[in-house]
């Protein structure tokens, strides 16, 4: 198959090497669309701790901090050294579970900059809010660390950039927290669609169609003992406290959050534009709104966004849907692909199957754990696979060998955030992919940053 180097021009460009495995191949498109990947040099295992044993520190610990706690500890020779979240009360419940579970403690700090300087730290994971990945993420390359970010990698497109200059600047690794990348079936089923298994993939579709009721309307409130909410509003706005926003319910407003597409659908914008090898696209449209309930979410309850390609001749649609639906192909949270040939559909995140044909006649099939319907070896998948992958590239200092690098956080974010910008402006926009701003659009070109409150700027020059 085939190695995939990269330009600045968010194309790959193949040279065609009938020796490479197909996992190699996976391996080496991971990155399909991206900007050009700057391969760091190796630095000896001797920059870590004893016994080569790699320290690290998870951010942000009510939801998907849990997992990376699980991620790392999973790992060889990795300890978890520090717990940081703005709330004392949920760093308190995870020492106390962390301590009955791997009978080992673990420092507690609110405020991650003080993480940031920690010289024993090696690596960091990044599970706070989305208003928080981008300038996370800086600072830790700027510090001298490794960084594991949690989908999506930004809260706007202009950070994610920042993002990526940061990793390559400060030559650190960084890895994009959609572990589906990791999956050695979805690896396969993307392989299958290079291969040309369904013909000529010209459409990809993005679905997330989750339960999500009302989030009520709760006011505002006193600030609850223990959480230091200046912290945890970092770059956003500040605003007086609610509990619609802490702990979960940021995800529906657009000053901290960016909706179903920018929370679960991160797995899915990726997955598109892995599967149909593009970077972000030309036109985007968008439209949807609230049509169940009234209550505090600033974000649409159902969105359905198209993205188009006229150079690659392909195109992207992308739904949300939070209520009572129907599954598509048994999908309800997944991808599905077309070609000419055929269409493939990736149901979660660690199986496929494949219909070929006007009869719909099933051909190929694959599921992490079980059966292959191609050649290639099976290996670790999910969330401690995807951590695996990142620890070895740690390790190694090789950024070639990451699942998910820092520039397809940038892209797959990227791609829902500019479904997020159509949506509020109601309109059809043109974009410039090499320069990743709008085509005369300066209402547009507004969307692609904030306002950062003082001390948290994303810099202009990282």
């Amino acid at each position: 198959m085939g190695r995939i180097n990269y330009n600045f021009n968010n194309k790959p460009i193949l040279n065609m090497d009938k020796e490479s495995s197909r996992r190699s191949f996976i391996k080496k498109s991971a990155v399909a669309g991206s900007a050009a990947l700057i391969i760091p040099t190796i630095v000896p295992s001797s920059v870590f701790g004893a016994n080569d044993r790699i320290n690290a520190a998870v951010l942000g610990l009510n939801g998907r901090g849990k997992s990376h706690i699980q991620g790392f500890m999973s790992q060889k020779n990795v300890q978890i050294k520090t717990f940081c979240d703005p709330d004392m009360n949920i760093l308190k419940e995870r020492q106390k579970s962390f301590k009955e579970k791997y009978k080992a403690d673990v420092v507690l700090e609110q405020d991650l900059r003080r993480v940031m300087d920690d010289k024993d730290i090696d690596v960091i994971s990044i599970a706070s809010p989305n208003h928080w990945h981008a300038l996370t993420t800086i600072w830790a390359c700027q510090a001298g660390k490794d960084v594991y970010v949690e989908k999506p990698g930004s809260h706007n497109i202009s950070e994610g950039r920042k993002m990526v200059e940061a990793a390559h600047k400060y030559d650190r690794i960084v890895q994009h927290g959609v572990q589906l990348r990791s999956s050695p079936a979805v690896q396969e089923a993307v392989q299958l669609m290079r291969d040309g298994y369904i013909g000529n993939v010209y459409m990809a579709r993005g679905l997330v169609f989750r339960w999500r009721p009302s989030i009520g309307d709760k006011g505002f409130s006193p600030v609850p003992e223990g959480l230091d909410y200046d912290l945890w509003t970092g770059p956003a706005p500040k605003t007086p406290f609610t509990e619609n926003l802490v702990h979960y319910n940021w995800h529906w407003n657009f000053d901290y959050g960016n909706g179903d597409v920018g929370n679960q659908g991160i797995h899915e914008t990726d997955l598109c534009m892995w599967g149909l090898d593009v970077g972000l696209p030309t036109k985007i449209t968008s439209m949807g709104g609230k049509f169940l309930w009234d209550d505090a979410k600033t974000v649409p309850e159902v969105l359905t966004s198209v993205y188009k390609y006229p150079d690659e001749n392909k195109i992207i649609q992308f739904e949300v849907r939070p209520w009572c639906t129907n599954a598509e192909d048994g999908a309800t949270v997944g991808n599905i692909f077309y070609g000419d040939k055929g269409y493939l559909v990736v149901d979660g995140y660690d199986k496929y199957q494949t219909f070929l044909g006007k009869d719909r006649t099933p051909g190929k099939s694959g599921q992490d754990g079980g059966p292959s319907g191609s050649e290639m070896d099976r290996g670790a998948g999910g969330t401690d696979g995807h951590f695996a992958n990142f620890i070895e590239a740690v390790r190694k200092h090789d950024a070639s060998i990451l699942n998910g690098p820092v520039e397809t956080a940038h892209l797959s974010s990227g791609l829902a955030h500019l479904g997020n910008i159509a949506y509020q402006l109601d309109r059809v926009l043109t974009f410039n992919p090499k320069s990743e701003t709008f085509v005369n659009d300066k209402e547009a070109d507004a969307m692609l940053t904030r306002n950062y409150r003082p001390g948290f700027e994303v810099p202009d020059q990282v």
